[in-house]
């Protein structure tokens, strides 16, 4: 036992040098719900075409803090016009101490926004039954496979020679 503490006392010196991430906040940045028809809206027969976007966004605020945030806009259309808009940036602060650089990126657009998702979702869905529609109940989306894909994306066109004059 004597053997096992002093190796554990002589192998650190007390520093922590291993990768951390912590949710610090999360939040409501901005909101906007447009009801622009009601209360003609609430006669309508037709179900409503409804368009989501999608834009993830990083910013460092601090010397290891980040800021992450996911931008939703959701569209009701039916033949009778715009049924409702709601735009919503929901965000976390992170802090990381010690992430190798090539896994910052990673972090930021794919494992972030996964994991303050189910609480952007139930923000909107809220946001759309209290302007008196069924709440909207986003699929969950894969961050990760979407990152994936637009890393390839950029790196086939990066990759692509250069024509000649």
């Amino acid at each position: 036992m004597a053997e096992e503490a002093d190796s554990i006392q002589t192998t650190g010196n007390g520093a922590d040098n291993g990768p951390q991430i912590a949710l610090i906040s999360q939040y409501v940045k901005d909101m906007s719900f447009e009801n622009p028809n009601a209360p003609a809206v609430y006669q309508w027969q037709d179900q409503p075409q409804i368009d989501v976007q999608f834009n993830i966004g990083a910013d460092k605020v601090g010397e290891e803090v980040v800021e992450v945030s996911l931008k939703i806009e959701v569209k009701a259309t039916a033949p009778q016009g715009t049924a409702f808009a709601v735009e919503l940036v929901y965000a976390a602060i992170f802090g990381m101490r010690n992430v190798p650089e090539d896994q910052m990126q990673p972090f930021m657009l794919a494992e972030a926004p996964r994991l303050i998702f189910p609480f952007a979702r139930r923000v909107l869905a809220d946001a759309i039954r209290d302007g008196g529609f069924p709440p909207l109940l986003l699929d969950p989306i894969d961050f990760g496979g979407l990152y994936v894909q637009q890393a390839e994306a950029m790196a086939q066109t990066t990759s692509e020679p250069a024509g000649h004059a």
